[in-house]
């Protein structure tokens, strides 16, 4: 089974281009209760992923020299005070560095973010286009973001020309960005809530006598706590999504999109803890837009992320263990990694990274692959 995927699949914005991410951009001009910046990211890493699959025809060493989870990306950012509101906007563009082999030189460009922001004393409403609310903080909190994580081969994404999956499949579903009408209020007592409505997405069966359609739009949350206890800060989350789909095919069944994610993150001095997960019914395990539409049928999905990391001098390690389980595709899916990330200053870091990639039948525990990775890389960011 191969997913066609676009550019960009990852959050290539994590860093920067999300409302509660800080970055250290340059600032373009700044005047008159106008603000306007810019901040990127570059990444690229050299890769050698030994694959393992039933039978030898697809058995293979392959070495890559590629981006990690994270794309390459420029972003530009907007803000004007106009009496007592603050208007923002944000715009960030991707591009893949892998333009050999089959990609020739079609460097494309993807646009993951496009949107505005109105904010006061009362919260902030965005519109346009941004990442989903549904597992946003199980990915976005992923230790191993700036690393390189799973390139399952059964999933095309050795050779794919595009980033590695990270813990996508094996964790998480991947928050599609979407366009979204969503509001969020200010934080009180470390509590904010965002909700939202968003551009639904076919879920049922296609149908030669007959168009599928969804009459109400999709619908995400997310409520994070913040806190600190005893020494300990914390950051915990709960989001969810809800959607129907229908056909006017009456041969043809609805489908209910139910999604939970929930997570924590405790920091203690340098080290920190990471547990998620979620709970899906009619959502695809992989990507929140069902991208490839994929007949879902209500099936279900669940996954968790169980990581920790330490914090040594110019030194960060990430150890990582993530996990779904898929009915739509019959599949078990494990993701094991350690990630080293040494930083040269605030804005170039080198990482190397190990880890493995199992996939198992889910009805009869058969194994399909095993991809060990060894990641060599270094990120820069402004």
């Amino acid at each position: 089974m191969r997913f066609k995927t676009p550019l960009g699949i990852s959050l290539a914005a994590i860093l920067a281009a999300t409302t509660h991410a800080a970055q250290a951009e340059i600032t373009l001009y700044d005047k008159d209760d106008t603000s306007f910046s810019a901040d990127g990211y570059i990444n690229a890493f050299y890769v050698n992923s030994d694959i393992d699959r039933p039978g030898s025809d697809f058995d293979r060493r392959q070495s890559r020299v590629k981006m990690g989870f994270l794309p390459n990306w420029i972003g530009f950012n907007a803000k004007r005070q106009v009496g007592s509101l603050e208007l923002a906007a944000r715009s960030s563009f991707w591009v893949t560095i892998n333009d050999s082999d089959e990609n020739s030189t079609e460097t494309g460009i993807d646009v993951r973010q496009f949107y505005g922001t109105i904010g006061g004393d009362w919260g902030e409403v965005l519109i346009g286009k941004d990442f989903g609310l549904f597992a946003r903080s199980n990915i976005f909190l992923d230790q191993l973001l700036s690393g390189y994580g799973q390139v399952s081969d059964t999933l095309g994404l050795v050779d794919f020309g595009g980033v590695s999956f990270g813990n996508i499949g094996s964790g998480y579903p991947y928050p599609f960005p979407t366009a979204q009408i969503t509001y969020r209020t200010p934080k009180a007592g470390g509590l904010r809530l965002a909700a939202g409505i968003f551009d639904p997405v076919h879920t049922t069966d296609d149908s030669a006598l007959g168009s599928r359609y969804e009459e109400a739009p999709r619908f995400e949350s997310e409520l994070t706590w913040e806190t600190s206890l005893g020494g300990v800060d914390l950051y915990t989350w709960v989001n969810g999504q809800y959607q129907t789909s229908e056909s006017s095919d009456s041969d043809v069944e609805e489908v209910t999109s139910r999604g939970l994610g929930y997570g924590v993150q405790a920091t203690m001095g340098p080290a920190t803890l990471t547990a998620s997960g979620f709970t899906a019914e009619g959502i695809n395990a992989f990507f929140t837009n069902n991208v490839g539409n994929a007949t879902l049928r209500e099936v279900d999905s669940d996954g968790y992320l169980l990581q920790a990391g330490y914090k040594f001098g110019a030194n960060r390690i990430a150890l990582s263990y993530g996990e779904t389980e898929d009915e739509q595709t019959d599949m078990e899916l494990r993701t094991r990694g350690v990630a080293l990330f040494h930083s040269i200053n605030d804005h170039l870091t080198l990482v190397g990274e190990v880890n493995r990639h199992d996939i198992e039948t889910l009805s009869g525990g058969g194994e399909i692959e095993q991809t060990d990775t060894v990641a060599l890389g270094v990120t820069m960011s402004w």
